[in-house]
């Protein structure tokens, strides 16, 4: 099986599966590349590589493989905090600390990062500690969509694993695979606009084939320039919370943009966006990005839902 499991990069994948082969394991690994583009596949099959240890490895199949693709094998941590904005300096300390614990089940304990740009310098500084020196048995996998946020320190240790885009003949089977309902003009505006990560396009055209029905139902209103059909759609909204109105108004705003690049000439994601390019202008598209985007910034603030629907039912008629 191998690394399989990952799209494209050839080259990367020959390399790893050579020094897995040879027995030749980095202590840290930095996979880089924008979202959507494979880090954390990539860091998986790694993990599973090491810890599995047989011929061709990972095998995907025996139970260190699947306990790994199932993130239940205990030699695996990974250090994050989701609900954070940031990874803390504790708990980096917290895993340095507990780094010296032997691995329970394998020759190697891996130690996953999966948010690599959002280690502040004093995270930075505490991994740097003990990868100046790790313990032998000790992997660090650290991912960032931007590694020029790291410390040259830190990427300086590392066995860097960059990640490409997807040539056309491999990522437009892909998707036309996982999105069979998608028609080729979607297909062909997602891999545009993903800059040829299947990851990101997956996620572009996943939104645009499952609208919530507020959003088919101001497409609609909007591009046929129906202000009551506007109203109706913000109305019951009003009563709303924020942190469930902020994404509405970023989608629509989203929306709009597509709708934009496609008068321009650019293909669209949905049949939504091809209407709303027809029915309205290249101006009135900009302004009402525009009246959107505040709206999402006052809704962040004081401004109460009720208060930023009026606002949008006035702007956008």
């Amino acid at each position: 099986m191998g690394f399989d499991g990952l799209l494209g990069n050839e080259q990367l994948k020959k390399n790893l599966g050579n020094s897995l082969k040879n027995g030749h394991i980095s202590h840290f690994y930095l996979i880089s590349g924008p979202e959507g583009s494979g880090k954390h596949t990539l860091a998986r099959l790694l993990a599973a590589g090491i810890l599995c240890g047989k011929p061709g490895a990972p095998c995907l199949q025996c139970s260190v493989c699947r306990k790994v693709m199932g993130d239940t094998h205990p030699d695996l941590i990974t250090v994050d905090d989701p609900e954070k904005k940031t990874v803390s300096v504790e708990l980096v300390r917290q895993a340095r600390a507990e780094v010296f614990i032997r691995p329970n089940e394998s020759a190697h304990k891996i130690y996953l990062f999966p948010r690599g740009q959002d280690m502040g310098i004093p995270a930075q500084n505490a991994l740097l500690k003990v990868l100046e020196e790790p313990p032998e048995y000790a992997v660090f996998l650290l991912l960032s969509d931007n590694p020029e946020k790291l410390l040259p320190t830190i990427r300086s240790r590392g066995t860097l694993l960059s990640l490409r885009p997807l040539p056309d003949h491999i990522l437009r089977p892909a998707l036309s695979r996982e999105f069979p309902d998608a028609g080729a003009e979607a297909v062909d505006a997602a891999i545009d606009r993903s800059g040829g990560y299947l990851g990101q396009a997956k996620a572009l055209l996943a939104q645009a084939l499952s609208l919530p029905p507020q959003t088919e139902q101001f497409a609609r209103s909007f591009a046929a320039r129906d202000s009551l059909g506007l109203v109706q759609t913000l109305v019951p909204m009003e009563k709303w919370k924020r942190d469930q109105l902020i994404p509405i108004l970023e989608q629509w705003a989203a929306l709009l943009e597509q709708a934009l690049a496609c008068s321009s000439g650019t293909g669209s994601l949905s049949a939504i966006g091809r209407q709303i390019a027809a029915g309205r202008s290249p101006g009135e598209l900009m302004q009402a990005i525009a009246h959107l985007q505040k709206a999402a910034i006052y809704a962040q603030g004081n401004v109460s839902p009720a208060a930023v629907c009026g606002y949008l039912s006035w702007a956008l008629r």
